[in-house]
């Protein structure tokens, strides 16, 4: 193994930021035991995320993805790095269709210190785009580099059935939890996780 620090690249929701509390915890947690954790804000145009996603990747080099909801579905995309894809939202634009078009607020401190954002038309347009390269180029060994994760009272997204037909049920887990991650499950299931993935990672 070079000398290089082991890279976590943590991928946010729909209207957060690279600041979200669980990228965070995850850097705190990570950067005693010799892991960077790399947080970037991702554009809210699905057309700039994915380009911006890949040059980030290719660039950065992650030893694993973790990435929730909307992330998910982006880093589901990335494909030869390991992912762990957390209550992903594979059909963006069909739920914003439904939830209606309008001004959001960020939840989390973007950079660029933009604190709100418009879903309109084009938006749910790219989106859609965009998720038509979903679950492209799955092999055998692709599928061994994807875990999910799902949370049993999750009422906002329900993707279980989708990613047990591309990827199966070996390296899908269920937890008790919601949509939004928080610090119990950040710690108590995605957290081993992480652990175990990037153990066994290094040891190769």
């Amino acid at each position: 193994m070079d000398a290089r620090m082991t890279k976590v690249l943590y991928i946010h929701g729909f209207a957060s930021a690279g600041s979200t509390g669980s990228a965070t915890q995850m850097r705190n947690h990570l950067y005693p035991k010799g892991v960077q954790v790399v947080s970037p804000d991702v554009p809210v145009s699905p057309a700039e995320a994915v380009p911006f996603l890949r040059e980030l990747v290719d660039r950065e080099q992650p030893d694993l993805i973790v990435a929730t909801s909307m992330g998910a579905m982006y880093a589901e995309q990335m494909k030869g790095v390991r992912r762990i894809l957390v209550n992903p939202s594979f059909h963006m634009a069909r739920l914003l269709t439904f939830r209606g078009l309008g001004r959001r607020e960020f939840r989390n401190k973007r950079q660029d210190g933009q604190t709100e954002f418009k879903v309109d038309k084009q938006m749910i347009q790219e989106f859609q785009q965009v998720e038509k390269d979903s679950f492209k180029g799955i092999d055998a060994a692709e599928k061994q580099l994807v875990w999910g994760l799902f949370g049993t009272q999750d009422k906002l997204v329900n993707c279980q059935q989708d990613f047990i037909k591309h990827y199966g049920k070996a390296q899908m887990q269920l937890f008790e939890g919601e949509h939004f991650l928080n610090d119990k499950v950040l710690s108590k299931v995605v957290m081993p996780l992480v652990e175990k993935i990037l153990a066994q990672s290094l040891n190769k």
